[in-house]
Parts: structure tokens; C-alpha cells; sequence
């Protein structure tokens, strides 16, 4: 930050408001799919939902790039990457203009929405020319380019009418490059920002204000300031159309009316914050949001009343006049409320305004993606085009109740100590959070008080991987249920849906192992907790309608990933709180009993989706034909259960589990374990191990269905992971009194056995096969997997500690035990999601074996394959005398 008067004033304003035409005009890019998406609708035939995924898109990418753009900007400045980002996105519009199917229209809009990041590359700019009084201004008059929407809403339908919307998309991608190299040539870099005198800040440095809650609450409130005003720039035109008959040009107009007083007043809502405070901002914007969304949300509605003699009828309906009335001063108080947020980044976190706005405005640009598309899934599901109101009432509603009952909380604990109140202290710790002094290798701390308190962490950590293993594995249910339902889906198709979760999850796990030493533990524990909402939600309303598109059914199996990721963080974080000596057996409680997420979905969910256990509610069933009659089957039960067990879960962990102080400064060294041979032989044994479970789990009822017609899977499903997660902590104790490599190693010659059995009773053209036996050895596999996901485990801890002494000597013990303590929870976090790719590589190796064989046979071969080289790396590396490294 800058002192006043350091740079000259006419500077200042050049940087400023070339800065701001450059982001109007990108904003007018990104939200281009508002108006070419009504003329694209018609021409490719598109549903509802599919239209509002292609609108959502672009906002997708523009939420999501904003958190790279902004470490980039922080690091090379904003004058080059606004430049090289406004270059980029021209190629992405005019190949726009080439594309002939929807794949090619939604690729493009991804390219599109990298549009939408410009405007952390611009706060990041525009921060570094302005002193700390004048940002707010500044800032807001920056965010002004929100008018970009407005530009789209008012010319694109003319031009669109007038040329098409191919040469549209042309003229947008030539005015993108002429901005560009005007910006590159005139704008001046950032003052105090050249690449010859600025040293590379670390990347740990530079993400190290993510630790703070602060920054999530900002993002909270953003995701509806900014993400209800994206999200209804877009639908807007489509909204009028169709609710009031408008033409094109017309409802471009009116919506134009909506985005530029949430646009312009921008300014305002920065000297506002400026002199009356962003918390009286954000009341005033929350609080006139609410009304308007109430009103909006009514939808047309017929009274009869019985009177006296006759019957009275009458009607209230929204007129046009009063929507737009009502849409305008809804659009005002958003524009308030975004400066009211983005006011803060600045002063709180100078040096890091990159970074923490890129976080916050990735937030809130998720929240223009997301309700679009959800917008879409209301219309086809519910049928009142006014259910997009009901929506954001619900989501302004419910953050209201949010900030002001956290602010009187938090002020009454400031009082009580008699400090001062900090701004929107939504998600302070709770005192008795953090742990200052952690010894769990001190065998009289860890006797003392030690065991204590990690087993009180344990055993709230178990229910929050239960219901995450629970959402992770709710795919391989509905995939069998789906086809009798009436959706349209091939077996090759369904084969992908029940693979994606594992594929997410497994992904995720690879970021989710190092949030624990950036956030800690008990945080990100109730937080990614509570990320489980977003899939159940979301599926409750998708799973009701046949029609609903197969895209959204991918993205829904993909964001129940989220509940694999979970899996990395919990372990490592539980990893934390033991001792070497006992970490296989807590590490086997917490995946086993966590586990058991799986099977009990598998019990229960066949029950509740075949009653109205939740009433009217829930909405109406869908229908199968059960003996010649129609069946009620309620397929949205199966996600809605979970959401009350996740948040009493999240509460649970926010409120009574631990925070270590020890543990979030090493990040940088948890990377370097991605360059240490061990931890990818220990993922390849892992992926033999618990992508084995995860795998058959995900794949057996849809397997067994397919090669036992006579068989109800679903009535079984549950057994074998039951089976395995009981089996779990018993590997762990296993290979604490034998050694965990030679659990493993028997344990890997056990399962070729098994499959060599499993294939004996399988179906052929000669014999109809032997379920029973078939089952049997499947659970018996079930079991052997188990085994060897709790003696693999146990292997990490072992390894990296005894290779870390042997570096460090008797001497440097402590700090052995220190830093092999944090090495093994990395390797843990890495290995568990190596291994959890099994889940979707044994489902997609019978649908592929399937589509080019007409059969799982080769799959089985390429199984036991795996497992042969399973056990020559154990008996290699860790089993044989001699080994480089006995366990």
C-alpha cells in the first residue's frame, strides 16, 4: 500500500479508469450467454437445464481462475496478465462463433469465462495505486464495470438481431483484442512492482492468509451480492420473455434496468462503507434484499372466497412496471453490498489483496454459476418460472439470520473481555479450539492428558467420515434403481456415474491432505462437512424428474466426490494426535468405523427411498411397475437423508474437536514428499488395497445385477462393505503384532486367489454360474481388502519415521519425530487419493471389458495382474530380510 501523495494524482486516474473501461468490457464478454444463449436455445434445441449449465459455464471458469489470477497478479503485477487475460479470452469468443454442437458451445463458454477473473486482476491493480482512505472509493468506482452486463443486455440483442449470433460473438472477440493491446501499451505498472527489484514471494506466504476465517465469512456474503447479481444478469431476458411475452430487444432493455444500478451504485457503496461502516452497509443491503425477493417470489395466484350469497373470485398477479421497480432496487442494494465486502480485502490484508479477493470473488462467482443452473433444474422441476425469487429468498434469508446472530455472539465475547468489536466476526474460534502445546511422542504428556484429548478427536472425526463415505457412495445405489425409473440412461453410462464420485474424490484428496496444516483440523473438518450439503441439496431436486439432462447427473456424481476428499483430511488429521506406536490402531478405528459410511448407506437407503418417510416435503415419488402394479419410489430420500446428520456432524466438529498450533507452517516441505519413491510404492499397494474396496463397492450391485438377472442386488449390496470396514481396524491390529508388510504381502496373495474363485462362478455360454459362490468369494474379497487398507496404513507412519531417524541420528530424535510426523501425514494424504482412483478405474474396466468383449472377464485378468505386482513391490521393498525398509 502506497503512502499519500507518493504518486501523482493524474496517475492515479489514468490507472483507475483504464482499468475500469478494460473490466466493463469484460464484463460484458462474460456474461455474453445471457443474450446468445435465448438465440442459441432455439438453433441447438435446448432444455431448460442444459441452457442454464451453457449460461452457468462461463461463470464457472471466471469464479474458479480468480483465485490464480489473483497470486499472479501479486506476483507479476497486473499490467501483464490483464493484457495476456483479455487476449485469451478474445480467442475463446471468436472460437465461440465456429461451434456446431453443444460440447463445442459449453468448451467455448469455459474459455469465455476467464473473462470474469479480470476483476480480481484489476482490484489487485487498482489497491496498489491508491492509499488506505481513498480505496473504497476507488474501489467502487473499479466495480462499476459491472456495467458491462448492462452493455451486453442493451446492444447484443440489436446486433444479434441484425447479424446473427455467430458475427456477434466476432465483434465482441475483435473489441476484446483491440482492449487488450491498448491496455499492454498504455497502462503503467503497478507502482512499486517491476519485476528487477520484487523477490518471488513463496507460495506459502502468499496463501497464508487463507488461514484466517475472516476471509471465508467475506465469501459468504459475496457468494449473494455478487453471485444472486450474475446469476440474474443471465437470467433476466429468459425470466421476461417467457413470464411477460417481451421481445428480445425489450427484455435485453428492462435487464439492462436490473445491471446498471447493480453496477454504478457500486461507487456509492464504497464512500458508504467509507463513513458509515460495512456492517451498517451490509444490514441495509441483506435486510431491503430479503423484501424484494419476497415479493418477487409470489407467482401469479387465483383466489375463490365463499361469501355470503355468491361465490368472489379475484387474482394477484406481479405486474411488469412493479418487477422492474422491485428488480432495480433489489440490483441498487447488491451494488452496495459488493463494495461493502470487497472494502475490507485492502485494509486487512495489503499485502495480499491477490489472493484473499481472488478467494472471495471464486466465491462469489460460484454463486453465479450455481443458481443459473439451479434456476434451470427449478423451472423443469417445479413449474413456476417465479421459483428463482424463492430461491434467493431463501439463500438472503438464511445469510441475514447468519451475520447478525454471529455479530451478537461475537460482541458479546468481545464485551465480556473488553476489547473492541472487529467487523463481521462471523467465524471467530471458540477459546477452547486451539491446542498450544502438543507431545504426543512424551510419554507422561500423552498419559496425562494427551490420550484424552485425541481420542475425543477421534471419535468426533469418525461420524463426520461416516456421512462423508456415506454421500461419496450414494451413486452406487441410484444407478441400479435408475433404469427402472424411466431415466434414459445406457448401461455404459451408468457405469460412468457410479465410477465419477471416486474419480472427484480421489482428486480431491490430493488438495484436501494439506488444508489441514493450512487451516487446521477442527476447521476444515466442520467445513468440508458442511460442503456435503451442496450435492444433497442439489440432488434432491434433480433425482424427482426423468428428464433431467445426463450432463447434470455427471456433475452431481462429480460433486459427491466431495465426501472422498474428506477421507485425506480426516487421516491426516487424526495422524496428528497419536503416537507412532498407536497410530495404526486409531487410524484403523477412524477409516474403518468411517468405513462403515458405506454399507450403512447401502442398508438404509433401499428402505427410505421406498417410503414417504419425509412426507410432502420431499416431493411427489416417481413410479416403477412392481408385479404389473406401479410402485412409489422416492429417489430424492436418498440424498435428503444425510443433511440433518451432516450438520449436527459439522457442529460437532467445529465446536468439540482441536485446532494444533504446531502444525500450519510446513507446507512447503509436505510437497516435497511428492518426490519421495516410498510414498508412490505405498500409493500403488494402496490402490490395490482400498481401490479394491472402493472399486467393488461402487461396482458390485450393478455387476451382480447385470450377471444374475434373478438377483436383486440392492438386498446384498451392503454385506461386503460392511464387511471391510469391520475389517479395517482389525488390519491395523494385525499389522501392529506382525508387521504390517507381511499383513500386506498375504493379504495381496489372498485376493488372487479369491478372484481366480470369483471367476470359476461366474456365467458363462456353457453355465449359468453359482451366485452363492459368487458371493461368497466376493465378500470374502471384501474382507481381504479391509484387511489391507488398515496394514498399508500402518506401513506409512513406520517407513517415513524410521527413514527420517535414520537421517537424523540419535541426536536430532525430537526433530525427527516432529518432521516424520508431518511427512507421514502428507504421504497419507497422497496415498489415499492414489488409492481412491480405484474406484473408478475397476468400474470403468468392466464397462470398457463389457463394450469390447461382451464380457468382465478381462477386467478380472487385468485385477489379479495388479495384484501380482502388489505383492512383488511389498516382498521387494518391505517384507524380504534385507529389506531397504523392514515394517
Amino acid at each position: 500500500m502506497i503512502a499519500a501523495g507518493s504518486v501523482p494524482a493524474s496517475a492515479q486516474r489514468w490507472a483507475l479508469w483504464l482499468s475500469t473501461l478494460s473490466f466493463t468490457l469484460c464484463f460484458a464478454v462474460w456474461t455474453l450467454f445471457s443474450i446468445l444463449g435465448i438465440r442459441l436455445k432455439d438453433e441447438f434445441g435446448l432444455s431448460d437445464t442444459e441452457l442454464g449449465l451453457l449460461m452457468a459455464t462461463p461463470i464457472l471458469t471466471g469464479a474458479i481462475s480468480r483465485l490464480f489470477l489473483g497470486l499472479l497478479t501479486d506476483r507479476y503485477g497486473g499490467r501483464q496478465v490483464f493484457s495476456i487475460l483479455m487476449l485469451a479470452t478474445s480467442v475463446s469468443v471468436f472460437l465461440l462463433s465456429l461451434a456446431d454442437s453443444y460440447l463445442w458451445l459449453l468448451v467455448s463458454a469455459l474459455g469465455v469465462g476467464l473473462a470474469g477473473g479480470g476483476f480480481i486482476v484489476g482490484v489487485t491493480y487498482i489497491s496498489a495505486w491508491y492509499e488506505k482512505d481513498r480505496q473504497g472509493t476507488a474501489l467502487g468506482i473499479f466495480g462499476a464495470g459491472n456495467v458491462g452486463a448492462a452493455l451486453t443486455s442493451f446492444a447484443a440483442p440489436f446486433v444479434l438481431l441484425a447479424l446473427g449470433w455467430q458475427d456477434t460473438a466476432r465483434i465482441y472477440a475483435v473489441v476484446m483484442v483491440l482492449m487488450a493491446v491498448i491496455f499492454f501499451v498504455w497502462a503503467k505498472p503497478d507502482p512499486g512492482h517491476t519485476g528487477k527489484n520484487k523477490a518471488p514471494v513463496p507460495l506459502s506466504q502468499q496463501l497464508l492468509p487463507l488461514t484466517d476465517l475472516r476471509v471465508w465469512s467475506f465469501s459468504l456474503y459475496y457468494f449473494f451480492v455478487f453471485g444472486a447479481f450474475v446469476a440474474l444478469a443471465l437470467w433476466l431476458p429468459h425470466y421476461l420473455m417467457q413470464v411477460y411475452g417481451l421481445s428480445l430487444a425489450t427484455a435485453g432493455i428492462l435487464a439492462a434496468l436490473y445491471s446498471i444500478p447493480a453496477s454504478l451504485f457500486r461507487i456509492l457503496g464504497g464512500w458508504l462503507s467509507d463513513k458509515y461502516g460495512a456492517r451498517a452497509v451490509m444490514y441495509w443491503t441483506l435486510i431491503a434484499s430479503v423484501l424484494c425477493t419476497f415479493l418477487l417470489s409470489y407467482p401469479p395466484t387465483r383466489y375463490q372466497v365463499r361469501g355470503v350469497t355468491d361465490i368472489l373470485s379475484f387474482s394477484l398477479e406481479m405486474p411488469l412496471v412493479l418487477f422492474a421497480l422491485l428488480t432495480v432496487v433489489l440490483g441498487f442494494f447488491m451494488s452496495l453490498g459488493k463494495a461493502a465486502v470487497f472494502k475490507h480485502i485492502p485494509v486487512y490484508y495489503p499485502g495480499h489483496v491477490g489472493v484473499v479477493g481472488g478467494v472471495v470473488g471464486m466465491v462469489g462467482g460460484l454463486g453465479g454459476f450455481l443458481l443459473p443452473l439451479t434456476f434451470g433444474m427449478l423451472n423443469d422441476l417445479v413449474g413456476v418460472w417465479q421459483s428463482c425469487f424463492m430461491l434467493l429468498f431463501i439463500v438472503c434469508t438464511l445469510a441475514l439470520l447468519w451475520m447478525h446472530f454471529a455479530i451478537r455472539r461475537a460482541e458479546r465475547q468481545e464485551w465480556q473481555q473488553g476489547t473492541g468489536c472487529t467487523d463481521l466476526p462471523e467465524m471467530s474460534t471458540p477459546q477452547s479450539g486451539p491446542l498450544h502445546d502438543w507431545r504426543p511422542e512424551d510419554r507422561q504428556f500423552w498419559l496425562s492428558q494427551g490420550r484424552r484429548i485425541a481420542s475425543r478427536n477421534l471419535w468426533i472425526s469418525i461420524p463426520n467420515l461416516f456421512v462423508a463415505f456415506a454421500v461419496w457412495s450414494l451413486w452406487s445405489i441410484l444407478v441400479v434403481k435408475m433404469p427402472v425409473l424411466g431415466f434414459p440412461y445406457s448401461q455404459n453410462q451408468l457405469f460412468w456415474l457410479a465410477a465419477l464420485p471416486a474419480l472427484s474424490g480421489a482428486t480431491f484428496r490430493l488438495f484436501f491432505a494439506f488444508m489441514v496444516p493450512l487451516f487446521g483440523g477442527r476447521r476444515w473438518t466442520a467445513l468440508s462437512t458442511l460442503l456435503l450439503l451442496v450435492p444433497c441439496l442439489w440432488m434432491a431436486v434433480a433425482l424427482q424428474d426423468t428428464s433431467t439432462s445426463y450432463l447434470t447427473m455427471l456433475i452431481l456424481a462429480l460433486l459427491c466426490g466431495l465426501g472422498g476428499g474428506n477421507f485425506a483430511s480426516s487421516m491426516a488429521n487424526i495422524s496428528f494426535f497419536y503416537p507412532a506406536a498407536e497410530k495404526g490402531a486409531a487410524l484403523g478405528l477412524n477409516a474403518g468405523l468411517g468405513n462403515l459410511g458405506v454399507s450403512a448407506m447401502q442398508m438404509i437407503v433401499p428402505l427410505v427411498i421406498a417410503t414417504s418417510l419425509l412426507g410432502e416435503a420431499a416431493g411427489p415419488p416417481l413410479m416403477t411397475q412392481n408385479h404389473g402394479l406401479p410402485h412409489p419410489v422416492w429417489l430424492q430420500n436418498a440424498a435428503l437423508i444425510w443433511i440433518p446428520l451432516i450438520l449436527l456432524c459439522a457442529a460437532a466438529a467445529w465446536y468439540g474437536m482441536h485446532d494444533i498450533d504446531q502444525v500450519p507452517d510446513h507446507d512447503t516441505r509436505q510437497l516435497a514428499v511428492f518426490r519421495h519413491p516410498h510414498a508412490w510404492l505405498m500409493s500403488w499397494l494402496y490402490l490395490g488395497s482400498f481401490g479394491s474396496f472402493i472399486g467393488f463397492y461402487a461396482a458390485f450391485p450393478l455387476l451382480c445385477g447385470l450377471l444374475f438377472e434373478e438377483v436383486d442386488p440392492v438386498k446384498y449390496a451392503f454385506i461386503g462393505p460392511l464387511a471391510a470396514a469391520l475389517a479395517r481396524p482389525f488390519g491395523g491390529v494385525l499389522a501392529d503384532r506382525l508387521g504390517g508388510a507381511t499383513v500386506t504381502l498375504y493379504n495381496f496373495v489372498l485376493m488372487m486367489l479369491l478372484l481366480g474363485g470369483i471367476f470359476v462362478c461366474m456365467p458363462s455360454a456353457e453355465d449359468s454360474g453359482s451366485f452363492t459362490g459368487f458371493f461368497f468369494l466376493f465378500m470374502l474379497l471384501f474382507i481381504a481388502s479391509g484387511i489391507g487398507n488398515g496394514s498399508t496404513f500402518k506401513m506409512v507412519p513406520i517407513i517415513f519415521m524410521s527413514l527420517k531417524s535414520k537421517a537424523m541420528g540419535q541426536a536430532g530424535q525430537r526433530r525427527a519425530d516432529r518432521e516424520g510426523s508431518l511427512e507421514t501425514a502428507a504421504v497419507l494424504g497422497l496415498v489415499s487419493a492414489v488409492g481412491a482412483y480405484g474406484g473408478f478405474f475397476i468400474p470403468k474396466a468392466y464397462g470398457t471389458s463389457l463394450a469390447l468383449t461382451g464380457s468382465v472377464n478381462w477386467a478380472l485378468y487385468a485385477f489379479m495382474l495388479f495384484y501380482a505386482s502388489c505383492v512383488l513391490i511389498t516382498w521387494r521393498y518391505y517384507a524380504r530380510p534385507g529389506a531397504p525398509v523392514p515394517c
